[in-house]
């Protein structure tokens, strides 16, 4: 949407800049996409008058001139034809920017003699292509600035142009009048009335109106009204009218169609106006039949689909409603007689036709957004007032068929719901004054909207219209009043809390994050014990998103997968994020999952890369839940599903029932199915099932720590093949908790002298004294409680 400064002001009393209008525009939310102001460009050049002109002594087409300035006499050497004494320029001094040659100025030495300055072509200044002389002004003081003798002579050349974006739900401001109506509510000037205008016809009209019972009303046409004007006296518009028209991009064409161009852009008000002379008999608004066709105005062929709404007289189709006229019947410089219709089209019907006719025309954008129907016949006549003014002629009675809708309603204006919801203070007296200038009427609390506004259709509307206008800009940010008093608690749930410290340490130790979707295919699911009916999709996004994800490790084993096909073998993934067990609430849990894939480095020359093992999935699942708060002594159990290596991974409990994680190996069977090069250990974390604290402040208990030096001891246990190390190593722990601080494995021997089926675990006991310093037969003591309760908990004996 296109418009003039001074075209606004037709409707806008004010004196306001085009800066601040352009501001309080786009905070209307009537974005302003651009300003062309011509005026811009030429305010450095000045009015001058040359009091003598002589031939150049040294070239046939130049002269030299004597040029009075607001700064003295200067001499300028000049190639116009047409300079010589007497007239009045315009003057651009050095160091002025030249638009139309893109030369800033210098003082210039032309064969020998000083030029301070140039007299300037219109061309020159890019105000039209017209190069043949320089510019000779009628009048004009010198100094006086060039583009306030053109504002006082010949406004259009330096009048800006405004243009705004229209979002759909404001077609008001798709004319002129609606954008001041905005403004002057604003208080950025005051909304001037429109002239109304009233038109009594001479005569009855002879073109007769009618609108087909299937097509008048919802889906079709409301009302059509129209009168006959005879004649006229049609051609080019005055140049006013043409100015106009051209600064908003549109092409004059000739009085009669440029008046309905203007009232299209002044008042988002289409009109058509058809050659009367050509309209055999009367007009009649129907349906058409499939395969109907019509020479449109941009001379294209249509062809109608059965239904499209078109407007016919007694020899065939002649418009396309509310969307383009016809080339037959349309107005040319010959026209004597004028048939000027103004009609309210359903906005639906003229989208989709003008969709399907593949039509943008200015009529379709504004009858497709809503116009105001209560204008319909008041336009006509203003319309007619102005094709009276311009062309002559005597209008007949207007004809009307259809009815113009009840678009009346009013809703209730709660002033402190109004400040609730804009957290702003804005007196009620304000906002009522707000909706009055926006055109809406006040009784009591109720506001009745106006017919121009069909975008308001509800109470939350009207709060919407008062901020809009009190500028949101204005709103200050209060904060929110705590709702007790000292320290706030903690925003953050204790899961939410160790989904924070699990992304954390999960960085920290060197994984990279990833988000994978929701959703996998049934076979993977199927892998991971998923894949049932329960958690499949009602309408997935694809063959490959069909199920619930039982588990995080389906996820990173396909990213695993993506990045070996592009070169990368060696990866560190985690996620953090819910599993399902089914599609109903509450039957997903949080996860916290890692996978490493390849080595764990780089080949070097100390040959320090190695694959990784489950081990270095079992060190970082132990830091992750160490950070999560979980208790340091665990039991690790081999009962883990089936899409880990049976022999290579750990459940990680509290109890058989109190499961804290899984790590282990990746089953090759399950690497295969998914196309992942292994080896390939992770990790599979449940925050959920970590016991809270027992204590929930926030201090730290005091450091304990023992003064006594500790003592360790080694033993090396004889044991069956089948015992696992940790069983032996909680059997030595648990032979004195108060004293032994810690029990670690440190060799394994298998074969040789054992025999077969046995193998032989050495570990070291660190015993921590706290009251006395221990003596030999203390260590004797806890070393004899230790080897009983191994041999008792795994019948293995002391290696000799």
């Amino acid at each position: 949407m296109k418009f003039t400064l001074s075209w606004l002001k037709e409707h806008l009393d004010t004196t306001a800049s085009v800066d601040a209008i352009a501001e309080a525009l786009t905070d209307l939310g009537l974005e302003v996409e651009g300003v062309e102001n011509p005026g811009e460009k030429l305010k450095a050049f000045t009015l001058a008058k040359v009091v003598h002109a002589e031939q150049h002594p040294d070239a046939d087409r130049l002269r030299v001139c004597r040029v009075m300035t607001d700064e003295g006499e200067k001499q300028i050497v000049c190639g116009a034809p047409n300079a010589r004494a007497g007239i009045t320029v315009v003057l651009a001094k050095p160091g002025d920017y030249v638009p139309g040659i893109d030369v800033t100025l210098s003082v210039g030495n032309i064969r020998g003699v000083e030029s301070h300055g140039m007299m300037a072509s219109e061309r020159e200044l890019e105000l039209s292509d017209e190069h043949t002389g320089i510019i000779e002004l009628p009048s004009g003081e010198v100094g006086e600035r060039f583009i306030d003798w053109l504002a006082a002579h010949d406004p259009a050349k330096v009048d800006p142009v405004i243009e705004i974006a229209i979002t759909p739900n404001r077609p008001d401001a798709l004319g002129v009048h609606g954008v001041a109506r905005d403004l002057a509510a604003r208080g950025l000037g005051t909304l001037k009335p429109l002239k109304v205008e009233a038109i009594s016809g001479a005569f009855p009209c002879p073109v007769s109106v009618t609108i087909d019972a299937d097509t008048a009303g919802e889906g079709g046409c409301h009302v059509f009204a129209g009168r006959l004007i005879r004649g006229v006296q049609n051609g080019p518009s005055p140049k006013w009218l043409q100015d106009r028209l051209r600064a908003i991009g549109l092409r004059p064409i000739s009085k009669l169609v440029d008046v309905t161009n203007f009232f299209t852009y002044d008042r988002n008000r289409p009109l058509h106006v058809f050659d009367a002379q050509k309209v055999q008999g009367g007009l009649r608004i129907h349906r058409a039949a499939d395969g109907e066709t019509l020479v449109g105005l941009d001379e294209k062929t249509y062809t109608f689909s059965a239904g499209q709404v078109v407007i016919s007289d007694d020899k065939g189709i002649e418009s396309i409603g509310g969307i383009m006229g016809g080339l037959e019947t349309g107005c040319t410089e010959d026209t004597v007689d004028v048939f000027l219709e103004a009609a309210f089209w359903d906005n639906i019907q003229i989208a989709t036709t003008g969709r399907a006719l593949k039509i943008n025309s200015d009529a379709r954008y504004r009858n497709e957004r809503g116009i105001d129907p209560a204008y319909n016949c008041q336009a006509l006549d203003d319309a007619t007032r102005m094709i009276l003014d311009l062309c002559g002629g005597e209008p007949s009675e207007a004809v009307v068929a259809g009815q113009v809708p009840d678009v009346s309603r009013a809703y209730r204006l709660d002033a402190k719901r109004v400040i609730s919801l804009v957290g702003m203070e804005i007196p009620e007296s304000e906002q009522r004054q707000t909706l009055t200038a926006l055109g809406f009427r006040m009784d009591g609390t109720m506001a009745h909207v106006p017919s121009w506004r069909p975008d308001v259709m509800g109470e939350a509307d009207l709060v919407e219209e008062v901020a809009r206008i009190a500028s949101l800009t204005k709103l200050k940010g209060k904060p929110l009043p705590r709702v007790t008093s000292g320290v706030p608690r903690p925003i953050l749930s204790p899961l939410q809390k160790r989904e924070q410290v699990a992304r954390r340490t999960s960085a920290a130790l060197g994984y990279n994050e990833c988000v994978t979707y929701s959703f996998i295919d049934r076979a993977a699911a199927t892998l991971f014990g998923g894949g049932e009916d329960a958690a499949m999709l009602a309408n997935p996004i694809s063959s490959e998103m069909s199920h619930l994800r039982p588990s995080l490790l389906p996820g990173l084993l396909q990213a695993a997968a993506r990045n070996q096909a592009r070169g990368f073998h060696d990866l560190a993934l985690f996620e953090v994020g819910a599993a399902f067990s089914g599609g109903e609430p509450g039957e997903q849990a949080l996860q916290v999952a890692g996978l490493l894939v390849g080595n764990t480095g780089p080949k070097d020359v100390h040959g320090a890369s190695r694959p990784v093992d489950l081990f270095d999935a079992k060190a970082d699942a132990e830091a992750v839940l160490s950070a999560m708060g979980a208790p340091a002594k665990m039991q690790v159990m081999r009962n883990g599903p089936a899409w880990w290596h049976p022999g290579r991974h750990g459940v990680m409990c509290l109890g058989p029932k109190k499961v804290l994680g899984i790590y282990g190996e990746i089953h090759p069977k399950v690497l295969n199915e998914l196309d992942v090069k292994g080896p390939a250990v992770g990790f599979v974390l449940f925050p959920a099932e970590i016991p809270l604290p027992r204590r929930t402040g926030a201090t730290r208990g005091a450091l304990v720590i023992s003064d006594l030096q500790p003592v360790e001891r080694d033993f090396a246990f004889v044991v069956g093949t089948s015992v696992q190390a940790l069983d032996l190593v909680n059997a030595a722990a648990g032979a004195d908790k108060g004293l032994i601080e810690s029990v670690r494995v440190f060799d394994e021997f298998v074969g040789g002298s054992l025999g077969e089926g046995k193998k032989s675990l050495a570990i070291t006991v660190r015993l921590q004294p706290t009251d006395k310093t221990l003596n030999e037969k203390d260590i004797e003591a806890v070393g004899a409680k230790i080897v009983e309760k191994v041999s008792k908990a795994t019948g293995g004996t002391l290696r000799g």
